[in-house]
């Protein structure tokens, strides 16, 4: 089984390839989405986040707007936030790829925003880094609620430069060109030849 590693800095249209790859039927691991599993009702870091942060949850999930204030700005809380959230996410995206293996799937997709950042590339056969000019990115995120200059710049600070990230991606696909040019990269990378160098082969290869 081949494992692919999408990548893209906040709004360089990460999010819509992933979509895209889903529909095509390729199982995607969303590490943002598991986080939200992890802090929503009944999560599992829920209560170990309430004792680091006190006051940070309420009604038995993760009150984003009281936690953020707690680690905005903040990186020594950032991190102790990470040591909760980082082993947790890990070991539910190795569940997923087990589970892929499993099912003989040709290839799973790890979509993880850090994924450099966090040394996620490592478990990867393949990586795909989707990518726009900054001003384009500047321009996608300040048009969403509550997003300031200030919060954009905390999030580019906390994220690898984007000519660092085009130069490690085997694969950088350029989402300001349309949507048509990202599913067509996306589907030529599917077919590139890749071997295997990972611990998550299909038993049925």
């Amino acid at each position: 089984m081949i494992v692919i590693g999408l990548t893209g800095s906040i709004g360089m249209g990460k999010s819509t390839a992933s979509a895209m790859l889903r529909r095509m039927g390729v199982p995607v691991h969303d590490a943002d989405a598991s986080v939200h599993r992890l802090t929503g009702p009944g999560g599992a870091a829920v209560a170990r986040i309430e004792e680091a942060f006190p006051g940070a949850t309420k009604n038995g999930a993760v009150d984003r707007a009281a936690l953020g204030p707690k680690v905005f700005g903040d990186k020594a809380a950032l991190k102790r936030l990470e040591s909760i959230l980082h082993p947790m996410v890990a070991a539910d995206r190795n569940a997923f790829l087990k589970a892929c293996a499993l099912q003989g799937r040709p290839a799973a997709v790890l979509d993880v925003p850090l994924l450099f950042e966090t040394g996620g590339d490592r478990l990867c056969d393949l990586t795909i880094a989707i990518t726009a000019p900054l001003f384009i990115q500047a321009q996608r995120v300040l048009a969403r609620p509550g997003m300031t200059p200030e919060k954009l710049r905390d999030i580019r600070s906390r994220q690898m430069p984007e000519t660092e990230k085009r130069r490690r991606a085997d694969v950088v696909i350029w989402s300001s060109l349309g949507r048509r040019p990202v599913l067509r990269a996306l589907q030529n990378t599917l077919t590139m030849p890749v071997e295997p160098r990972n611990r998550w082969r299909s038993p049925h290869a």
